[in-house]
């Protein structure tokens, strides 16, 4: 089955944002010099802290927001408040530097959840379904390609074809106990897969604000693009999704490929 017009414009509209993230350059905007060269102001262990602080603040996400929104499908998501709250964390994060890096990503983390969430949501998603959740999660590894993708493969579907299994699994563990329970094993290791290539993006994020003259306002101004980055993955994630609901996953992604190689 081919996808109508309308569709096919939006499956095209998606491709170019789940492609094409940019994140980089807009950081770089901000901080005035390319990102190897703000490398120099950060301490040599601190990837090692990033991982580990990235991964906690994911698991704490994953906690709480996902349960603390309505079902509500086809709402429209509230973007502006939580870019507001996290361009808040992000100016503590500027004035205090690295030191409030463990404070501030569990908090600026769990609000792009829920915003994450609330994009489902206005695509026709059921958040209570707990496929739908680890979805919601898998949108932050997105946006960059892993050493392991699959070259034959977009960056966009390769991150989903190297998530598919755990998530599988992980959706069948998916329920209102913490993420400590013992039967949520499954999703502890989804996170910590998904967590890897969070970091990526997470350390570019820190890179930026470890420039001395940054500020609390240049904090505000970073995370404000982080969230404008996941908010525009998850509108693209789930666009594809809700049209693979209606023309089938594999119909989708030829079209998709189709539309990236033009």
């Amino acid at each position: 089955m081919d996808l109508s017009e309308h569709h096919l414009e939006e499956l095209r509209q998606a491709m170019q944002i789940l492609e094409n993230p940019g994140i980089v350059a807009k950081i770089t905007n901000v901080i005035g010099q390319p990102l190897e060269k703000a490398l120099a102001f950060l301490p040599k262990n601190v990837y090692e802290k990033i991982g580990s602080i990235t991964e906690t603040a994911l698991m704490k996400a994953a906690e709480t927001a996902v349960f603390t929104l309505k079902d509500t499908p086809n709402a429209k998501p509230s973007n502006g408040w939580h870019k507001f709250g996290v361009a808040a964390f992000g100016a503590v994060g500027g004035f205090f530097g690295l030191p409030a890096l463990a404070i501030e990503l569990p908090v600026s983390t769990t609000l792009m959840l829920r915003s994450v969430v609330d994009i489902a949501r206005s695509q026709g998603e059921s958040i209570n379904d707990p496929a739908v959740k680890v979805a919601c999660l898998e949108v932050f590894a997105l946006g960059g390609r892993s050493e392991s993708d699959d070259a034959s493969e977009s960056g966009y579907f390769a991150a989903r074809i190297a998530l598919a299994q755990t998530m599988a699994e992980a959706a069948k563990q998916f329920t209102s106990k913490t993420m400590a329970d013992e039967s949520a094993s499954v999703i502890v290791k989804l996170i910590s897969k998904i967590a890897a290539r969070f970091s990526v993006q997470v350390s570019e994020k820190v890179t930026a604000q470890a420039v001395p003259a940054i500020g609390a306002a240049g904090g505000a101004i970073i995370n404000t693009l982080f969230i404008n980055h996941f908010q525009d993955m998850a509108k693209g994630h789930f666009t594809v999704r809700r049209l693979e609901k209606i023309y089938g996953a594999d119909t989708v992604k030829a079209a998709y490929e189709d539309l990236r190689r033009k």
